[in-house]
């Protein structure tokens, strides 16, 4: 691959990983807020905190704050492993007994782990390229990689 190829490329795929992080950002921004707030019928942190004892703290941290984190473009490699440990954790402890598709036939339909993976395979590009051009985290005064504009990989 030529370097102008590469150079062409570029705007593509920070409007891509712009696109993942904010589509993603969204649903897990909302998730979080049912967990927190009690937004748009869910639990709320007590209720949450009941059903999942003190972990349900980090979930509902993990999911409202990296969903923010993903939106804004800042510490949005974090977020996005962070949601995804959340998601493969779900899916381990809960989800994955019911199978792949959600339960339509059953009391409680939606215990399959399919949205579960479409949420890594959305997080995952942003773990491995990290949240593209259009990111808050540049504008930031953070410690940048030696002769680049971007910030460490860790605060990306």
């Amino acid at each position: 691959m030529t370097p102008e190829s590469t150079f062409r490329d570029r705007p593509a795929v920070d409007w891509a990983l712009l696109l993942a992080r904010v589509f993603t950002g969204i649903v897990f921004t909302a998730h979080g807020a049912q967990k927190l707030f009690g937004a748009f019928g869910g639990p709320g942190l007590s209720g949450v905190v009941q059903m999942m004892g003190p972990l349900g703290y980090l979930v509902t941290i993990g999911e409202f704050f990296g969903g923010l984190g993903l939106i804004l473009g800042f510490l949005s490699r974090f977020s996005a492993a962070s949601i995804t440990l959340i998601m493969l954790g779900a899916t381990a402890t809960v989800h994955a007994q019911f199978g792949f598709f959600m339960n339509w036939t059953g009391t409680q339909p939606g215990e399959g782990f399919e949205y579960h993976l479409l949420a890594i395979g959305s997080l995952l590009p942003i773990v491995i390229a990290g949240p593209g051009r259009f990111a808050v985290g540049r504008l930031l005064h953070l410690p940048k990689v030696a002769g680049h504009r971007r910030p460490i990989t860790v605060l990306e």
